[in-house]
């Protein structure tokens, strides 16, 4: 295996200690931070040239948020990384019970396409944290991104802890033969499968995430500029090639009248008469996906967009009304600048169509009427959830992100990262003497052993009290 020298290089690394120490790891964090400071500019070259991706977008997203995550782990790894304490009972209340907080091993992180500086930086943040060695493998779609990672770096971080793969299928695949002592995967469904089915010949643990159709529920009672301006921000930010974007709109045939003057008039206020032209938006990543989304341009109606221009993969904001279940537009993820509207009689409706489909990454709803935004959050499943907003909940580092079923195993994001990277290693140091204490667990066995036994090891529930 042409990876196996390198696997194992990073593993006798890891197994010298050489990571564990917290100055170390603050150490190569810091560098991580001069990294994202020192190429800046490059990595908004390398974006803009790998897909368009504006200016804005591109710093809002890979590396303003990078940097949030980066000194959050620094303003708080010194707490994560102590010991944690736990209850005890009788026989143990004189020894010490911790968990305590042990790096993985050597890990690999495997990034995507959309956001190929995110979304491989932030999990890469909590692995150095958690104290593991890693090998990163930066998406092959994005060449120029891929490049300036492959080449660069490696010119800040210890070479002998992390390491940095290219290539595609078929070098992923030879990658993941090696045994891993743990795999953080970000794609599509289908290929996070086969990563798991990697995994699983080395017992090795997962994290997957991936994508799914999110809902967006738009009730009769709202504002529905608002709205308009939230959902199309949601929808068309890096060109709709973001996995929490909102998929699909449901709502009344009634908000579906009023929601489409709104729609338009925001996507003309945010790209102008011809978003063609404008600095804002970007453009599909690749040939292959631009034909994939293009052909989901048959769904519905057309009520909005729908210009396309294969040379420079161009897709304009779209918007499809009256889109029924079984067009082809509902059976995948749209991932491209096209936002699908499906008309619904009720909430209730709704709530039935979203809960017969794979639980999705993100579920979103707008209502004035908060009690109707909570049955909505009370009422599904997924990984996340958002409402009378879009894509805004991954912005705080205070909570987890992660998907549930199809959209993904596993969470991350500040401290989640920190954890999702850590075996949480239960640990008991016992004092050597007082052994009189532990005589009655040792046989010959007696009923009066076992009364002792029961009192001093047993766990009791707490009366409960019921104020009338």
């Amino acid at each position: 295996n042409p990876y196996a020298g390198l696997v194992e290089h990073l593993r006798t690394s890891w197994l010298s200690g050489r990571t564990r120490p917290m100055e170390y790891r603050l150490a190569q964090l810091e560098a991580l931070g001069r990294f994202l400071d020192d190429k800046k500019e490059e990595i908004l070259e390398a974006t803009a040239a790998d897909m368009g991706k504006p200016c804005f977008e591109a710093f809002f997203s890979e590396i303003l948020l990078c940097k949030n995550e980066l000194h959050q782990t620094l303003n708080s790894l010194g707490q994560w990384m102590k010991d944690e304490h736990v209850d005890k009972n009788l026989v143990t209340r004189l020894d010490s019970a911790f968990i305590r907080k042990d790096p993985y091993g050597v890990v690999l992180i495997i990034g995507p396409w959309n956001y190929p500086i995110h979304l491989l930086l932030v999990p890469l943040i909590g692995a150095i944290a958690a104290g593991n060695c890693v090998v990163v493998k930066p998406s092959e779609i994005n060449k120029n991104t891929e490049r300036l990672v492959a080449e660069t770096l490696s010119c800040y971080l210890d070479n002998d802890c992390y390491a940095v793969v290219t290539g595609g299928v078929q070098e992923t695949t030879r990658l993941l033969e090696n045994k891993f002592d743990f795999i953080f995967f970000t794609g599509s469904p289908s290929v996070g499968r086969l990563v798991m089915t990697a995994a699983a010949k080395h017992l090795t643990p997962v994290t997957l995430e991936l994508g799914g159709k999110n809902p967006c529920y738009v009730s009769d009672s709202c504002d529905v500029q608002n709205v308009a301006r939230r959902v199309a921000w949601g929808r068309f930010f890096n060109a709709g090639q973001t996995c929490i974007a909102p998929d699909y709109v449901l709502c009344s045939l009634e908000m579906q009248e009023k929601l489409m003057p709104a729609l338009r008039e925001a996507i003309a206020e945010f790209y102008g008469p011809n978003p063609k032209e404008s600095p804002d938006f970007g453009r599909i990543v690749g040939d292959r996906q631009f034909r994939r989304v293009q052909a989901l341009l048959r769904s519905g109606r057309v009520a909005m967009g729908g210009q396309t221009d294969e040379g420079e993969r161009y897709i304009a904001p779209t918007v499809l009304a009256d889109v029924l279940p079984t067009d082809p537009i509902m059976q995948e993820e749209v991932f491209g600048p096209i936002l699908p509207i499906v008309v619904v009689g009720s909430m209730d409706e709704a709530i039935d169509f979203i809960n017969a489909r794979p639980r999705p990454l993100a579920v979103y709803a707008f209502s004035c009427d908060s009690k109707v935004v909570n049955q909505v959050l009370e009422r599904t499943s997924s990984g996340g959830f958002c409402g009378n907003d879009t894509m805004m909940h991954v912005t705080l580092t205070s909570l987890p992100f992660g998907g549930i079923g199809n959209s993904g195993l596993g969470k991350y994001h500040g401290k989640f990262t920190f954890d999702t990277f850590t075996h949480q290693r239960g640990c008991l140091h016992r004092n050597m003497g007082l052994e009189a204490l532990n005589s009655p667990r040792y046989p010959p066995y007696s009923q009066q052993k076992l009364g002792l036994v029961t009192a001093t090891f047993e766990v009791k529930r707490r009366g409960t009290c019921t104020i009338l």
